[in-house]
């Protein structure tokens, strides 16, 4: 993806504001704008505001690869290192800048002439104007990421029939009952999981819309599967296993308890819990989790279209596709709570808009 950013300032320091947009690498498709006036501040300050915000889009997008192109020299140059960071105001948003760069496999930095960097630089003027109390300013996201919270379609707009997902958490295991870190490790359900998971599959038999033709995906894991076959039985219908759905690697932290990952690391226990790109030790970080589980729901929906579809699978990649349907940050997947054998739903549109239905109810246990 290519990210192009600009800041301005009306008086330097004044009124100021910034403009970020993620393209397309191949086809120049505007993935999503970002704008906001910041009140009074630098020019550098705003530039740097809009590479932060223009890089924080790229990596909701799931970006890996990333081209940054500003008309700003001392960013560019600050940022791929060549230039110190001497001025204090500017510090804080460098470093914040590169923690999200961190995230991605590759990056690089380009400075591009004014001439080139005209839509970030619109869009930076449309937020100074706004926040002047010019009107006619409007949404400055792309069409793709205009995601409604919690809304339904009514009020958000949204046209035509959603891909409906139907998103069910397994049910207990041996890990669980004793809150464990369980992630690629083979665990089976509990014979409380097992009246756990059958609970979920007679309430989602009995769903609107559900019938032997509705599609059941699954993660790869036993648990997961054991679940998915509660519900395939029930149902009638049949279960194809996504990768994408597999729970999050916890590397060495596996099986341990919370008190135990801690202790074992704790400076990066401590981080990993507010950083979604932060891996555990031999695991995987959140940030790449989301990434995955995008590309799964994006299969999904090309695969199944305007229908629904119950999707079976662990506490991360559901709390990820619900923070895609939100349009939400990282910060989610530390603060919703999703219980074992809960049902969710997430509905996502043609036109890019999504609405999130339920969260976490377990009235069928």
């Amino acid at each position: 993806m290519v990210v192009e950013a600009d800041g301005g300032s009306r008086g330097n320091p004044g009124p100021a504001g910034y403009g970020a947009v993620v393209f397309d690498a191949d086809t120049r498709q505007v993935l999503a704008e970002r704008a906001e006036g910041i009140g009074v501040n630098t020019n550098n300050v705003a530039e740097y505001q809009g590479l932060i915000a223009g890089l924080r889009a790229a990596e909701e997008l799931g970006a890996d690869v990333v081209a940054v192109r500003m008309d700003s020299k001392l960013v560019v140059e600050q940022m791929a290192g060549r230039w110190r960071i001497r001025h204090p105001a500017l510090q804080p948003l460098a470093l914040e800048a590169k923690r999200i760069a961190r995230g991605f496999e590759r990056i690089t930095y380009e400075w591009i002439p004014r001439a080139a960097n005209t839509h970030a630089d619109r869009l930076a003027n449309e937020a100074m104007d706004a926040q002047a109390g010019k009107p006619g300013k409007a949404d400055r996201r792309a069409p793709a990421e205009r995601v409604a919270a919690a809304a339904a379609p009514g009020w958000t707009g949204a046209a035509g029939k959603p891909t409906r997902f139907l998103l069910l958490r397994h049910g207990q295991t041996e890990l669980s009952v004793d809150r464990r870190y369980s992630g690629r490790g083979e665990v089976p359900l509990t014979d409380l999981g097992q009246r756990q998971a059958k609970a979920a599959a007679q309430r989602l038999a009995g769903t609107a819309g559900v019938d032997a033709s509705t599609p059941i995906v699954s993660s790869p894991l036993g648990r997961a599967r054991q679940t998915a076959a509660a519900v395939a039985e029930a149902t009638g219908g049949s279960v194809r296993v996504y990768e994408g759905l597999v729970e999050t690697d916890f590397g060495a932290w596996e099986r341990l308890t919370f008190a135990e990952a801690a202790d074992r690391d704790p400076d990066l226990h401590a981080r990993w819990l507010a950083d979604h790109t932060l891996a555990a030790p031999d695991g995987e970080s959140f940030q790449q989790v989301h990434r995955r589980v995008r590309r799964t729901r994006d299969e999904l929906i090309a695969r199944y279209g305007a229908s629904t579809v119950i999707v079976v699978s662990h506490v991360t990649p559901i709390k990820s596709l619900l923070q895609l349907a939100l349009d939400a940050g990282p910060s989610l997947l530390f603060r919703l709570h999703l219980d074992l054998a809960s049902l969710s739903i997430a509905e996502f549109y043609a036109d890019g808009q999504a609405s999130v239905r339920l969260v976490n109810d377990t009235s069928h246990l």
